[in-house]
């Protein structure tokens, strides 16, 4: 897969430029009541910024029902030139209301809604009912999502939609680890399933400050994105940093992204909250390049995007 498909279309995986790797440009969930962000002048003056930061691409991490617009991300990447892909997939449990249809539908219908979004188009709704409403903005990548230190009865299900939907399309799965757990079970879960680990990123193990152990992930073959650039409640972006340098003295940091996971209105500052989406480019890039020089801002944010989505085998 030479090509990613973004949501005006496939674009080379070497033409992305610079790519935060999870972010999120229009979101709603019962999880986060309160902080949902659904207007559109608003996520597009956001999305402005990253594209003025110098980053030229964005993984919006959204999955099915959790307020995807594909339309207005269409529209938004055109006016900001940013290249968008967009995610489909299901998020971990707590995301979904207890009636929510994802619990209840069968097995070749979670597989089907997943592929439609892959191969046709997002649904307008997204597939909130009543009746779907074709869009042609497809999406790029399978998101699913795990609980804290597991995966539950009904992620298991939602895995076997999402992995089987990704080896039909050859797309790569972007995984949450919930506060950075269960990597391990993650990627030895997916592989039952069929998914190696060189097609698979491991959301938020920054959030699980364990070298060791991030440097067993990456020598499985996996990608992980530090994706608390800015999010300070978490622990300063120092630790970032270290966590980067201490996998480029491995020789493993080109399996690392990153990403600003905004998942919060009070975290954008077209909201007037903070850091604002272009928190990245605009702070933490300068200090990683002060750090470890430019060649190594290359490495992360340009050429290891590239090789999870062009599907590059994994290092001997």
């Amino acid at each position: 897969m030479t090509e990613v498909m973004t949501v005006l279309g496939p674009v080379a995986a070497s033409e992305l430029g610079y790519l935060d790797a999870h972010e999120h440009l229009f979101l709603r969930t019962p999880a986060l009541p309160g902080e949902e962000f659904w207007d559109e002048a608003k996520s597009t003056a956001e999305a402005a910024t990253v594209r003025a930061s110098g980053i030229g691409a964005v993984v919006d991490l959204t999955p099915v029902g959790l307020g995807r617009r594909p339309a207005a991300l269409a529209k938004l990447a055109a006016g900001t030139g940013l290249h968008v892909v967009a995610a489909t997939g299901y998020h971990r449990s707590a995301h979904y209301p207890a009636w929510h249809w994802a619990r209840e539908v069968s097995d070749d219908v979670l597989l089907d809604v997943v592929l439609t979004d892959l191969t046709i188009g997002i649904d307008e709704r997204d597939w909130a009912g009543p009746r779907p409403v074709p869009s042609t903005v497809r999406a790029g990548i399978v998101k699913l999502g795990a609980s804290y230190q597991r995966i539950t009865a009904e992620e298991d299900r939602w895995f076997r939609a999402g992995a089987e939907a990704a080896l039909r399309t050859g797309v790569p799965v972007a995984v949450h680890c919930e506060t950075g757990t269960a990597a391990h079970e993650i990627l030895d879960r997916l592989a039952v399933l069929g998914v190696p680990a060189h097609r698979v990123l491991l959301c938020h193990t920054d959030r699980n400050a364990d070298l060791e152990l991030h440097r067993e992930l990456v020598a499985r073959g996996a990608y992980l994105v530090y994706d608390t650039v800015g999010r300070i409640k978490y622990g300063p972006d120092s630790r970032i940093l270290d966590l980067i340098e201490g996998m480029a003295a491995a020789g493993l940091a080109d399996h690392l992204c990153l990403g600003t996971d905004v998942g919060r209105r009070s975290m954008l500052r077209a909201y007037g909250g903070g850091p604002g989406m272009d928190v990245l480019g605009r702070v933490f890039l300068p200090r990683l390049e002060r750090r470890l020089g430019r060649a190594m801002v290359d490495v992360i944010m340009r050429d290891a995007p590239a090789a999870l989505f062009s599907g590059a085998r994994p290092r001997t």
